[in-house]
């Protein structure tokens, strides 16, 4: 009799509601008895979520719903990262306002995760775009202006044109604003810093202890860039100071030239009247171009002489001082001393423009080359020579002695500097929460009070790209302190301030009086893990590690990193068609690798899931046509969680496939094991239960293995695949177990429900089971059980497998007596009669191998 057929439709919208309403995702954070702190990524709900989005939700749903069978009480929240320019700019180009456009994607984004089968406690939802939110964010500001971590200067920042703000030099990306792909310019602008380089050296220290991918933790320490070296000082003809920073201070005696950059305030004191013109139009063109390319290695070197000397204060002898736009201002003192032959920047730069170089480091091999020879500079350390008083000094101990030897002269002294700069976080656009400061005349710069906090955001039409200058009348206020008129800061914070606490927000989000219970933030901060992409290594994991040292500092939390475990899941790839008249196409734009529009012939690639590339897949049409648990199980087997992978149509038909597979062995199963009771003996196991039995077990070790471990889901998949076919084939042997068959089955739908968690309900309810799956206790695996009793070791003769024998665990585990039980059985012997035994190789668990004549 042929069973009914599987209908995902029917069954995830019977389940669908069930898990909210019996409040398996809400957790009482004053009292938990077993805290496990879950936390994904919140979203910019600035746009639709496609398949690649649902990869981080979907693996985290698995991760929390695998976590409260094992007892766990689990704080799993969810919210929405709502300002900034995400969200701002896809409001500009659909003429509506960004609240509307925010607040209808997380909407849709609710849906979506209901859709999805992915729950969160919905009762801690925070948005940080709501009062209720950003009066904290800016609670958050008046904390570190009081304690000297926010600060406001005049600065060169990065200028987006086209977004009309600036940027953070953390947001340009490979030359060009990370959120619209134009090229910044360099401004001038007073402009509000967070004093993160006060942190830089807690920052680089506890990485260590952070159990983090080590290639994101590699992406931070580089970021922040530590490098020691010494502060050595040169004077001008007129006896001014000029400091430059060097790692290589041992070179200091083959210095042949100064490099200030380009905005270096001594610039204009130290160029010759003549050349003023001419310097001053290389300034200018200089801040037209970004630090990425200033600072390319592939960019020719140009520069001009100021027409000016500094007394090399080693040598006495007088350099000449250039500017070049490879010196950048706020990396160690925005002045080089350049050596041209042990650095190849500088051996570049002294090719171009036919400056001496001096060699004082000897080759590795102890020559001395000859500078007029070198092709390029040699930049290893070795014996100093040529050096004065400190020639012939050894390579390992050349820079501590030249440094003891700038400190005793009195002209220089051991440094330490950072690529790491202070976070600018203003910016000039609506859509973000409002500086709280407050400028009078007779007061200066005030502090809203904490009691007129939030400071909100106008309510006002919105008319495209405009900051909260351009809304009349926000500006006029009073002062706190005086009561006379006084304008308000017309600038909001950089969206990375809104996400750099709200994980601790989630703990305490009704809270009135205070942004988080210091009591509870302690109970269940560091989060124990933290799910997302690893394109937030430098920005958001940075900022937010900086905000909870302060906070730390400031008394009001207890720990000094937010995040004890980090994974950093890969991104979903589909193919993207390209044509050289219309741009980028949709599939059903193209046939026969043709554009429909014009017939031209179209570039293909994988790319991760984009909207502008329109490669992505909507979830609603995959769910549509195969079910949610069909998109779960694909999207967490198609690949390492942590890899990049590709989405494929064969891929999601291959898991529809395997869960009809699952649906009719069990349901086909259930009218004989529904009413069976008891667990099955298996000292009355024949051969083929004890393979079952075995591999029940194995599978359950390895899911539970894999959700405590690494989090390779996708193997976890595998081996629930393998197990689901072995009971199928043992089913249809005949003679079946029923009390292992039960067993198998029950312990089948517990290790897949995270996975596909509205099937694993229904399986679970038709089996006769009282209570729902996730107040089931996870399943447990025996050692022994996994090991079993025998195993199955392949002979190979002469490299070729010829026989299979069975042997118990303790011979199998003993290469002798693995290898004379190989010897000794029959299957074996009838291939080695009438040979000469060469050679026997026994591989303990694995294989034997024998070598004859």
């Amino acid at each position: 009799m042929r069973s009914e057929p599987y209908d995902p439709k029917a069954i995830e919208d019977r389940w669908r509601g069930f898990w909210r309403e019996k409040g398996y995702f809400r957790v009482d954070t004053a009292r938990p008895t077993n805290k496990f702190y879950y936390l994904n990524m919140f979203p910019y709900p600035s746009g639709y979520l496609h398949v690649g989005h649902g990869r981080n939700y979907i693996i985290g749903d698995a991760i929390v719903r695998f976590l409260r069978m094992r007892g766990y009480d689990v704080l799993n929240p969810m919210g929405w990262d709502a300002f900034g320019l995400p969200a701002e700019n896809a409001a500009i180009e659909r003429g509506i306002h960004p609240r509307q456009w925010t607040f209808d994607n997380i909407a849709y984004a609710k849906n979506q995760f209901r859709a999805w089968g992915i729950e969160y406690d919905w009762d801690r939802e925070v948005t940080t775009c709501l009062p209720d939110y950003y009066r904290w964010t800016q609670w958050l500001f008046l904390k570190l202006y009081e304690s000297g971590l926010a600060y406001k200067k005049r600065a060169t920042v990065n200028y987006c044109p086209s977004c009309q703000t600036v940027l953070a030099n953390e947001q340009v990306v490979g030359g060009e604003c990370e959120r619209c792909g134009t090229p910044p310019e360099q401004r001038d602008l007073d402009q509000w810093f967070f004093r993160i380089t006060a942190y830089a050296d807690r920052l680089l220290a506890d990485l260590a202890g952070l159990e983090w991918p080590e290639h994101v933790k590699k992406m931070q320490e580089n970021w922040i860039g530590r490098s020691e070296g010494a502060t050595v000082t040169f004077r001008t003809a007129r006896g001014d100071p000029i400091e430059v920073f060097t790692t290589r201070p041992d070179t200091l005696w083959g210095a042949t030239f100064l490099v200030l950059a380009p905005e270096h305030p001594l610039v204009e004191g130290l160029t010759a009247p003549d050349r003023c013109a001419e310097v001053e139009r290389y300034r200018k063109e200089a801040a037209r171009a970004t630090e990425v390319e200033r600072t390319s290695t592939a960019r020719p070197k140009t520069g001009l002489f100021l027409g000016s000397h500094a007394l090399n204060p080693v040598t006495g002898e007088p350099i000449p001082i250039w500017i070049a736009d490879y010196v950048m201002p706020t990396y160690g003192t925005g002045a080089v001393m350049a050596v041209p032959a042990h650095d190849e920047r500088d051996f570049q730069f002294a090719r171009a423009h036919g400056l001496p170089v001096r060699v004082v480091i000897a080759a590795p091999d102890g020559s001395i080359p000859d500078p007029d020879e070198l092709s390029e500079a040699l930049v290893e350390p070795g014996t100093m020579v040529a050096s004065g008083p400190l020639t012939g000094t050894p390579g390992e101990e050349a820079i501590a002695r030249t440094i003891a030897y700038l400190e005793e002269q009195g002209i220089g002294r051991r440094a330490v500097v950072y690529r790491l700069r202070d976070w600018l976080i203003s910016r000039q656009r609506y859509w973000g929460a409002p500086i709280p400061i407050v400028y009078c005349d007779r007061c200066g710069v005030v502090p809203v009070p904490e009691e007129e906090l939030p400071v909100l955001l106008p309510d006002v039409p919105f008319i495209g790209k405009m900051g909260l200058a351009d809304i009349p009348g926000y500006a006029d206020t009073v002062c706190p302190r005086c009561g006379d008129g006084a304008r308000r800061d017309t600038d909001t914070m950089d969206t990375f301030v809104d996400s750099s606490w709200y994980f601790l927000r989630f703990v305490s989000p009704h809270e009135e009086r205070v942004p988080f219970v210091t009591e509870d933030v302690n109970r269940w901060l560091p989060v124990d893990l933290y799910v997302g992409g690893v394109e937030h290594a430098i920005l958001h994991l940075l900022y937010s590690r900086f905000i909870t040292k302060a906070l730390y500092d400031l008394g009001y939390v207890g720990f000094t990193e937010p995040f004890k475990r980090l994974f950093t899941q890969g991104m979903v790839c589909h193919t993207a068609y390209r044509c050289p008249e219309h741009g980028w196409l949709y599939p059903h734009e193209v046939e026969g690798r043709r554009c429909t529009k014009c017939g031209s012939e179209v570039a293909t690639d994988y790319f991760a899931m984009s909207k502008s590339k329109r490669n992505v897949v909507d979830p609603s049409d995959v769910i549509a046509r195969y079910g949610a648990d069909t998109e779960r199980l694909y999207t967490l087997f198609m690949g390492p969680p942590d890899r990049d992978i590709g989405w494929s149509e064969d891929g999601i038909r291959g898991a529809w496939r395997f869960l009809n597979r699952v649906w009719n062995l069990v349901v086909g199963e259930v009218p004989r094991v529904a009413n069976v009771r008891g667990d099955p003996d298996p000292s009355g196991f024949g051969s083929a239960e004890r393979a079952l039995w075995q591999k029940l077990h194995a599978t359950v070790k390895k899911v539970t293995e894999e959700f405590e471990g690494g989090l390779g889901l996708n193997t976890a998949i595998a081996a629930i695949m393998e197990l689901a076919n072995e009971l199928g084939a043992y089913v249809e042997a005949g003679e079946a177990d029923p009390r292992l068959v039960r067993r198998v089955v029950r312990d089948l739908i517990l290790v897949l429900s995270p996975f596909t968690p509205f099937l694993a309900e229904e399986l679970w309810h038709r089996l006769g089971e009282k209570q729902p799956v996730l107040d089931t206790p996870w399943p447990t695996y025996d050692p022994a059980a996994v090991v079993g009793e025998e195993v199955e070791i392949p002979v190979q003769v002469n490299g070729r497998v010829r026989a299979h024998v069975c042997v118990p665990v303790p011979v199998a585990s003993d290469p002798h007596a693995l290898q004379e039980a190989a010897l000794a059985a029959r299957e074996v012997q009838e291939r080695l009669q009438g040979k000469e035994v060469v050679r026997v190789i026994a591989v303990p668990g694995k294989l034997v191998s024998i070598v004859v004549r």
